[in-house]
């Protein structure tokens, strides 16, 4: 009895020895987190988070009663995420499909829905086969560790998206980064790597935070030169660069010489979520067998599905609300370098008010606000230290008195924090 006794004794204490040493390294991991907090507040670096009470368009309702607000941060670059045409096609897929698919594609998560709008988009990129992905950012984690091996290389742009850098970290392939854009030191880089099997140079098509567009043409010159392959993610670009809305290797007419396309539904697509990747029948095929975000997550949702599906019939049935683009975007920048601020990029409707300084960035940003403009401060680590911006997006449905209004409000607002003379 006593034995039995001395066992509970000793298991009671044992619990509690063990809820204590719980309890000292929860506190120390809290104490660690709220420094590591407090530092990014005193850096001024701190990002909140807005709540909008309204759908997502060039006019937005923040949730408070702030109305009437003039949205220049989104990614709805044409205007889609509202269209009554795809919210019309995703209350259909909901009635239709359901809400969702409880699985993943191969078990019981493919839809009819799912296979036509995978061969929309190997139609709109001109490839032979397309696979649909939770995100862009599961695309790219699947991509490289699929395709490339220890006898692989992969050649990246220093300034390349988080989930490029994120989707190269996970495969073993030998890993280059070339300086932004610098087509001599992709070269160089390209000459080291001639004792590898396979060559892969991975860029952004557009680069979301400098709004400047990868020199595709020269890329792809040094790609044939040297036997690679190239990859782009086009997520700033698809839907509204080049003639027909294709993206940026349509932009720069290489669109037989890409050999890989990653991007997303999530932006000119109808703004709701998803990713793919389109190229070779083969590597589809591979990913569909071997690429673990696609295995592994569930199937996109019927709506989502629907949404992007009719987005892609609205482009291809006319360019035009693509091509509405390019007059808006220049308006914005012509008025803003005549205003005397620097704005990064060319000829894209992402718009980088460089302004240096984080503290001057947020402080800008929220002044904007309260003038009913909605804008967003980047500063590190979105951006490199000593390069932050105010990231100004222009859609094809802010109207030239909308874009006018912003400008006004950047000078006034520039002037008060002597970020103008």
């Amino acid at each position: 009895m006593w034995r039995g006794v001395a066992r509970r004794v000793l298991r009671r204490g044992g619990a509690g020895s063990h809820r204590a040493a719980s309890g000292a390294a929860v506190a120390q991991l809290r104490r660690r987190l709220e420094s590591e907090l407090e530092d990014i507040r005193g850096a001024g670096t701190w990002k909140s988070e807005r709540v909008i009470a309204s759908r997502q368009g060039p006019h937005v309702q923040l949730a408070g009663g702030g109305g009437g607000i003039l949205n220049f941060c989104a990614n709805n670059y044409l205007g889609l995420s509202s269209h009554p045409e795809v919210i019309r096609a995703a209350v259909e897929a909901l009635e239709k499909f359901g809400a969702g698919l409880s699985s993943v594609r191969f078990i019981c998560g493919t839809q009819s829905i799912h296979k036509d709008l995978e061969e929309k988009i190997t139609r709109f990129h001109h490839r032979e086969d397309a696979i649909l992905y939770a995100s862009c950012f599961d695309a790219n984690a699947g991509i490289f560790e699929t395709l490339l091996t220890a006898e692989d290389a992969v050649l990246s742009d220093e300034l390349n998206h988080a989930s490029i850098v994120d989707g190269i970290r996970l495969c073993k392939a030998n890993k280059y980064r070339y300086k932004h854009v610098d087509m001599q030191d992709l070269e160089a880089k390209l000459q080291d790597a001639q004792r590898y099997r396979l060559r892969l140079v991975a860029t952004d098509g557009a680069f979301s935070m400098d709004g400047d567009i990868a020199p595709l043409r020269e890329m792809c010159q040094l790609a044939q030169k040297y036997d690679a392959l190239v990859f782009i993610d086009d997520c700033h670009g698809t839907g509204f660069l080049g003639p027909n809305g294709r993206g940026t290797d349509e932009l720069l007419g290489v669109m037989d010489k890409v050999t890989i396309v990653n991007s997303t539904l999530g932006k000119a697509l109808g703004g709701a979520a998803g990713g793919y990747t389109t190229g070779p029948k083969p590597l589809i095929d591979l990913l569909r067998q071997r690429s673990r975000p696609y295995l592994f997550s569930n199937s996109l949702p019927p709506p989502v599905v629907a949404c992007a599906s009719k987005a892609l019939d609205l482009l291809m049935e006319s360019n035009a609300i693509a091509q509405s683009m390019t007059a808006k975007t220049q308006r914005f920048r012509s008025k803003m370098t005549a205003a005397g601020f620097t704005i990064s990029g060319k000829d894209h409707p992402i718009c980088p008010v460089m302004l240096g300084d984080a503290r001057l960035a947020a402080v800008m940003a929220e002044d904007m606000l309260k003038r009913g403009i909605y804008v967003i401060g980047f500063s590190y680590p979105v951006v490199p230290k000593g390069k932050a911006r105010i990231r100004v997006q222009i859609s094809a449905v802010h109207s030239n008195e909308d874009i006018d209004r912003c400008v006004e409000a950047f000078t006034e607002v520039g002037r008060k924090h002597g970020a103008l003379p």
